[in-house]
């Protein structure tokens, strides 16, 4: 059990016996939170429940913390416990405690930090899904980026996680894509072919046809422009395809699945689906298309399932996909990343749930901001169609994995992201994801040079002289591992791990300034095999945090 959780048992015990003891009236108290304080001073950990009791209790909220501070039951964890002003009582924890803190974490290796709030729970996270009609751009990267951060967060914190790509390879935009592709190769061969009003314009559709050239000549010329294009499609489907998986293995990004429309189509889903929404009286005709009711479902309108044309909309394909998810999959929550162009999307997708008898609370869709790429003080402008948007593989070769994974992940999903490549490329403490690893290289170098230096097993030290307020300090943040993947994962927030690693970071370079590990005084030795038991410790923590981000380690820089 981690510390706050103690120390929120201990004060919940110490509620209940001051309402014993009749100090304090009956009522039912809310859940104690206990979490860092605002301000160092105030100690290390702190709770406002009794503000929350003031008024049930019908007390000074400062009178009912000190009733509760004084039934408090004495723990070795903590050395002193305070009552501040308007109700807070904050803990300060003993320094023996916080040293014996390095063997836990030591013992715990790899496996520090995680927790076991999601028990298993299966779970099922989309992202990425760009519509595959050419390589990924930058902004689609904040989508791979946030999802895989997203679905990394909730396996450390005890979920069944599987990660899906959905390939949209059916409808109107992979259609455009055969009509695009067939129109540049037609003119790279010296004939008229005019390229659609809504067609893909970027360098890559003329560097894709140029390619089909260079294998097969004036091959699709022979056939009807039709059979052409559907057969140009389908090879421009598998190079965009083979574009996104490369940009996402760069990234350390694996998917489980990537599922696909057309099999939505192919099998009974779709017609499945369909039958539902007539029994449930969710559907009605309307110029010709066939409507679902999302008005009545909680809806801010109702969407067209079916187009005049007879064809299956978009909006089909959300619900039979999120059918084969919920129903044919068994996913007990289900976590879709979009950008926010879809936010008007959402109220639709709770009325989809209502409509196929499913727990709308099953289905989360997290909405993120968009990316401005700024470089040399100027920002530049994304459109696939127009062709003028920033490839995610220029930025990784540009900035590499790392610093495009880290400068992605470090905001909240609702937060604007300016991704300035210039600070990324920079060496120095200026830039986070450099600051973070360097952390961990030092830490690598310090385990090293103690090896060289004759250092081979420091197994017996003793971590009771870790004492300096810079030892303590970097103990205390590593503690707080636990703690920020429990609430990444409950607000579905990797960003949080972000400032968590330059924070100890931070923790470990003070700390490191300030002690000296490896002493060559034999007067030392003993206090150099405790600090290299801290620094191994410190190893471990930063590792599981980069980890987790998706980032690399490094053991040199």
């Amino acid at each position: 059990m981690l510390a706050p959780q103690i120390l929120a048992e201990l004060t919940w015990k110490a509620i209940v016996k001051a309402q014993d003891t009749g100090d304090l009236p009956p009522f039912d108290a809310p859940k104690v939170i206990v979490q860092p304080p605002r301000r160092a001073e105030f100690g290390d950990l702190a709770t406002s429940v009794c503000m929350q009791m003031a008024r049930l209790a019908r007390m000074d909220a400062l009178t009912i913390a000190a009733i509760v501070a004084d039934h408090m039951h004495p723990n070795e964890m903590v050395e002193k416990v305070q009552v501040a002003p308007p109700g807070f009582i904050n803990f300060t924890l003993s320094p023996g405690w916080l040293a014996q803190q390095v063997e836990v974490i030591n013992k715990a290796g790899q496996t520090w930090g995680h927790v076991e709030i999601g028990q298993g729970k299966r779970v099922q996270v989309e992202y990425g899904s760009a519509n595959p009609t050419g390589p990924l751009h930058v902004g689609f990267g904040r989508n791979v980026l946030l999802g895989d951060g997203i679905a990394n967060v909730l396996a450390a914190a005890g979920y069944n996680v599987e990660r899906e790509y959905y390939v949209n390879d059916a409808l109107t935009q992979i259609e455009m894509l055969g009509q695009s592709l067939y129109a540049r190769y037609v003119q790279l061969l010296g004939g008229e072919a005019e390229l659609p009003e809504d067609g893909y314009r970027g360098q890559y559709i003329v560097d894709w046809a140029q390619q089909i050239i260079d294998a097969e000549a004036k091959h699709y010329l022979d056939m009807p422009a039709a059979e052409a294009q559907a057969r140009l499609r389908e090879i421009g489907l598998e190079k965009a395809l083979a574009s996104i998986r490369q940009d996402c293995d760069r990234l350390q990004i694996h998917y489980d699945n990537w599922f696909s429309e057309r099999s939505l189509y192919e099998g009974t889903t779709y017609d499945r689906i369909m039958d539902i929404l007539r029994e449930g009286d969710h559907l009605y005709e309307k110029d010709g298309a066939v409507w679902l009711k999302a008005m009545e479902l909680g809806g801010d309108k109702d969407k067209v399932v079916v187009r005049s044309s007879g064809l299956p909309g978009y909006f089909a394909s959300d619900i039979a996909y999120h059918y084969d998810k919920f129903v044919l999959r068994g996913f007990e929550w289900v976590i879709d990343v979009w950008g926010a162009d879809h936010q008007g999307h959402v109220p639709r997708m709770y009325a989809m749930m209502r409509a196929l008898g499913l727990d709308p609370d099953a289905l989360t869709l997290l909405i993120y901001q968009m990316v401005t790429i700024i470089q040399g003080g100027a920002s530049v402008i994304l459109s696939k169609r127009k062709g003028t948007m920033v490839l995610l593989k220029e930025i990784l070769d540009d900035v590499g994995p790392d610093a495009t994974r880290f400068f992605l992940l470090q905001r909240a999903a609702d937060s604007q992201m300016d991704f300035d490549i210039d600070l990324a490329k920079k060496q120095s403490d200026e830039n986070p994801v450099y600051y973070v690893q360097y952390a961990h290289a030092r830490i690598a170098s310090v385990l090293r040079t103690a090896r060289e230096r004759g250092w081979t097993d420091w197994s017996d030290g003793d971590v009771r002289l870790l004492g300096h307020p810079k030892e303590l300090d970097l103990i205390r943040q590593m503690l707080q591992l636990p703690t920020v993947v429990s609430r990444a994962a409950t607000e579905l927030a990797p960003h949080h791990l972000c400032y968590y690693a330059q924070d100890l970071a931070r923790a470990f370079h003070a700390f490191y300034e300030e002690c000296r590990v490896v002493s060559s005084d034999p007067n030392d030795v003993e206090t150099t095999k405790a600090r290299l038991k801290l620094v191994s410790a410190a190893k471990h923590v930063l590792a599981n945090t980069l980890h987790i981000i998706g980032v690399d380690a490094p053991e040199r820089m």
